[in-house]
């Protein structure tokens, strides 16, 4: 047997659509049990998210409401009016951007549909589900469990992963030799999409907040890994041991233990500048073999470089209050 999961979402859910049901029946109003499902319809797994069904939700519910008395008053309470009515109503939805509250909306046109009268009490009663339904949605959603523990492993992890990839790159130009099987390549991309789809969620639970460290952090650490796979095959491409080989290997060395808080790309920007005056400064190669391992090795620097702009580029700095990273 498979162990059962229960989430926040599915307790919130849970908890808001008792509560509704509760509060419905309590002030005595027809279809009460209608109040849970509106409430089920509308939690959602963020708060911007909950927002935004709940608008959608209310006026597609008032929407309905209208086209249902039009019609039902006007035309007859006959199933055949239904489909005419939903044939009018959901593009109407549709065009005001406010489709989410199609599936709501039709209890209420059902609800209106098995009354064969529609007058004011019914009306009220059925807004009255509309605003417990939906209000009781959004306060059991104001609690969003904080995602920072969570986030913060999956950037411990990802930055555990790239150091390894730059240890296996590091030993390669010093060895021409490797056995790893690039399984931290697979991994990460991975880890980086979850983490940006996690991150993206937390941006959802807080509306005043513009800016967000860890969604900055994740978008920067996947351009950098694009950089790391178009690196990869360069690296393995290298035949021969040069002297260059060695020297990015021990400036890829020092840039990889700054793969943690406390260290600034600019730092390593100048660093890598120094190189390439180095670089220029070398002999020229003695045979070909030597001139397309440097070339592919001067090649790999433009790599890196590019690597440590995009954090730069980004303003990360800035952004990342909790501290810096390479």
């Amino acid at each position: 047997m498979f162990p059962l999961k229960i989430g926040y979402r599915t307790i919130k859910t849970a908890i808001g659509a008792a509560a509704a049901i509760s509060i419905a029946q309590f002030f005595g109003l027809n279809s009460f049990a209608s109040a849970g499902i509106i409430t089920i319809l509308c939690v959602q797994n963020s708060k911007k998210k909950s927002l935004q069904a709940a608008y959608s939700r209310f006026f597609a519910c008032m929407l309905a409401i209208v086209f249902s008395f039009i019609l039902f008053e006007m035309i007859a309470y006959n199933p055949v009016v239904i489909g005419l009515l939903l044939l009018v109503f959901i593009p109407v939805t549709v065009r005001l951007k406010i489709s989410e509250g199609i599936v709501t909306s039709s209890v209420i046109i059902l609800h209106l549909y098995t009354s064969k009268n529609i007058t004011l009490e019914i009306i009220f009663n059925e807004i009255a589900l509309i605003f417990i339904g939906i209000g009781v949605a959004l306060l059991v959603n104001f609690y969003m469990p904080s995602l920072d523990a969570k986030l913060k492993q999956y950037q411990v992890e990802i930055e555990e992963n790239f150091r390894t990839i730059f240890q296996e790159m590091i030993s390669y130009l010093r060895t021409n030799e490797s056995r790893w099987v690039g399984e931290e390549i697979i991994e990460t991309a991975r880890l980086l999409e979850e983490a940006k789809s996690i991150a993206f969620r937390d941006v959802q639970n807080h509306f005043l907040r513009t800016q967000d460290y860890y969604y900055h952090y994740f978008k920067t650490r996947e351009k950098q890994f694009e950089i790391i796979e178009r690196i990869l095959p360069m690296v393995t491409s290298i035949e021969l041991l040069v002297k260059q080989g060695y020297m990015i290997a021990d400036f890829l060395e020092k840039l990889t233990e700054a793969i943690h808080p406390g260290n600034t790309a600019q730092v390593y920007l100048n660093r890598l500048s120094e190189l390439q005056e180095q670089f220029k400064e070398e002999p020229l190669p003695k045979s070909r073999d030597e001139f397309e391992a440097r070339a592919q090795l001067f090649r790999l620097l433009k790599e890196i470089e590019q690597y440590l702009l995009i954090k730069k580029s980004l303003k990360v700095d800035k952004l990342f209050v909790k501290g810096h990273n390479t």
